[in-house]
């Protein structure tokens, strides 16, 4: 192969690197779905709930997304995960368990967006909504809750579609706690979410 064709061969091979770089990067119009595996840590102190003080489990559980890039460097994101058993105490009493099912709205910002990195970092905030159901304790009902959100997380980008990643997210969760119908004090749950996954995007 003489010079003249080498370069040329050299040449398109590069374009063809980049053009893949390019398309393996997020950008305006992207949808995409995600799914893994966290672990939500609960705040140390729960805070009091029938004069005493609370104490909520951690625990594990698989999380879920949706979210659409409508500009290269931003997007919105839908995410949440399954229903979470938290088991409870009071002053060292077992009170039962309930189940939390936290559902995030974010926005979030990919400083690389639209560039050729495979890696793609990104930071949101947002609202939570989490809502408790199944409370096994009789009387028992803690209310649903409305607060802030942040997350911040990492993709990397394995083909055009699919990418691997890992993120953490924190949620102000604060719930009224009643016995019989009579308050009882409050939940501070307040849990920081870490975890990993995959995202297929589209």
């Amino acid at each position: 192969m003489n010079t003249t064709r080498l370069i040329s061969a050299a040449a398109l091979a590069t374009a063809g690197i980049i053009a893949t770089q390019t398309a393996m990067a997020y950008q305006a119009g992207d949808v995409y779905v995600r799914g893994g595996v966290a672990k939500s840590e609960v705040e140390d102190d729960n805070g009091q709930a029938a004069g005493g003080d609370l104490d909520i489990s951690d625990e594990r559980g698989f999380t879920f997304g949706l979210g659409y890039q409508f500009h290269d460097q931003l997007g919105v994101e839908l995410n949440g995960s399954q229903d979470i058993e938290h088991d409870l105490t009071v002053s060292g009493m077992d009170a039962g368990s309930v189940d939390r099912r936290p559902v995030n709205l974010m926005l979030n910002y990919y400083p690389l967006g639209g560039t050729d990195s495979r890696v793609q970092p990104y930071a949101g905030a947002g609202l939570n909504y989490t809502y408790f159901n199944d409370e096994t304790a009789s009387g028992l009902d803690i209310d649903e809750s409305y607060g802030a959100a942040a997350q911040v997380g990492v993709d990397f980008a394995v083909t055009d579609y699919l990418l691997v990643g890992a993120f953490a997210n924190y949620a102000d969760v604060d719930a009224d706690v009643e016995v019989n119908g009579n308050d009882a004090g409050e939940a501070e749950i307040d849990p920081m979410t870490v975890g990993g996954g995959v995202t297929f995007r589209f």
